[in-house]
């Protein structure tokens, strides 16, 4: 059964006070877009501890090193104390908030003689890795035409995140390059293996292989901790997943927060099933759904649930605004990224010149760094100012 109690902190609407107050069991958070995500983790956190959980008896996963920090400042301003210690004397015991990968490299620092590597292994920069593979395709006698460091460490790195170990790599190869990569897996291993090394990804394998091949560590891990949080659950892959899994079995509390319509990282291993299934997983689960967003306006989320009720593999949600309806948003398609740059710039320039708007008022965001440079000329062209940012 799920146990609740009086929340933390005033500023909660219903659906959150829901999040924030249940303090056992398994608990399903699905968090729209600007619907108050970090907000309900960092309370129903600080509200553990006021119940009388131990702080650093639980547990918060996130993807991000920002995203972790940002949530250890949060708790700290809750909790009346200064999240950064200020000197080694400070004992303040705290809640263990980092990424799937930190929180990882901890549990190989103290058991990775299990699997047969030092305890202070070295993690292997891209540099490092690349070095490595070149090295690897030089005893295979690849050409580089062949396969590259570069594709091999990508292929690889993919295999890793679905679990895949280099004697069944060869199984899951398709093509003529993945089919090399299989060839030169096991000796990159073998090699990192040697120098007492580990990459980025072995960082998640590694920690799940220890996991289920000693029993003992990960009763020793599990004990650890009384309650697990994951943030951004629909973004887990298979070794996030079940590493998440063995260690709130024990106990039971354990609480992800997630939206299955913002998974879109299934090209680097998420699985967006893990979010979808977890009632599944776990039949006694709560599930809460927060569906009031304040990032908004209203005629952006009409159009944006219209779009996503497409998608018929999801939980079935729509996102309420409390910002005003607002003018509805267009769609414009152009026949090329140059055509694309000159109509925005000159509408941008309409505006400053015509409505009298100010160059700072108005913001034009990109998926990736490369995009800038065609609006970068149209903006000098139209000598319209304009500052860049690389905010991520």
């Amino acid at each position: 059964m799920t146990k609740t109690e009086t929340p933390v902190g005033d500023g909660l609407n219903p659906a959150q006070r829901d999040a924030v107050s249940t303090l056992s069991g398994p608990l399903l958070v699905l968090a729209g877009a600007g619907t108050g995500k970090t907000r309900v983790v960092t309370f129903r956190i600080a509200n553990l501890i006021r119940h009388g959980t131990q702080p650093q008896r639980i547990l918060a996963v996130t993807f991000t090193n920002k995203a972790a920090g940002e949530m250890r400042e949060r708790i700290g301003h809750l909790l009346g104390h200064k999240t950064k210690r200020n000197s080694r004397d400070d004992k303040t015991p705290r809640p263990v908030i980092g990424t799937f990968h930190a929180h990882c490299v901890g549990v190989l620092r103290r058991h990775a003689k299990a699997i047969g590597y030092p305890n202070k292994f070295t993690i292997y920069d891209r540099g490092d890795q690349e070095s490595l593979a070149r090295a690897v395709l030089r005893d295979l006698r690849l050409p580089g035409t062949a396969l590259n460091p570069s594709d091999m460490l990508s292929i690889i790195g993919n295999w890793k995140n679905a679990s895949i170990k280099p004697d069944t790599a060869a199984g899951a190869a398709r093509t003529d390059k993945e089919h090399l990569a299989a060839s030169a897996y096991r000796r990159y291993q073998e090699g990192l293996f040697i120098r007492g090394a580990m990459d980025f990804d072995d960082l998640l394998l590694n920690t799940e292989t220890l996991f289920l091949s000693n029993a003992e560590v990960l009763h020793e891990e599990a004990s650890l901790f009384d309650h697990v949080l994951v943030d951004e659950y629909q973004d887990t892959n298979g070794s996030q997943y079940r590493i998440i899994r063995s260690l709130a079995l024990p106990h039971r509390n354990l609480c992800v927060v997630g939206d299955d319509d913002q998974s879109i990282y299934g090209w680097r291993g998420a699985d967006v099933s893990h979010i979808l299934n977890f009632r599944k997983d776990w039949p006694d689960a709560k599930m809460v759904q927060l569906d009031s967003n304040y990032r908004s306006t209203g005629a952006i989320l009409q159009m944006a649930n219209q779009l996503i009720e497409y998608n018929s593999d999801r939980y079935g949600k729509t996102l309420r605004a409390h910002l005003p309806q607002g003018p509805r948003p267009r769609i414009l398609q152009f026949k090329n990224e140059t055509e694309e740059a000159k109509v925005v710039v000159a509408e941008i320039a309409r505006h400053i010149e015509q409505d009298h708007r100010q160059p700072r008022d108005i913001a034009i965001l990109f998926r990736t760094n490369e995009q800038p440079r065609l609006f970068e000329v149209e903006l000098r062209k139209a000598n319209v100012p304009y500052a860049t940012s690389s905010r991520s």
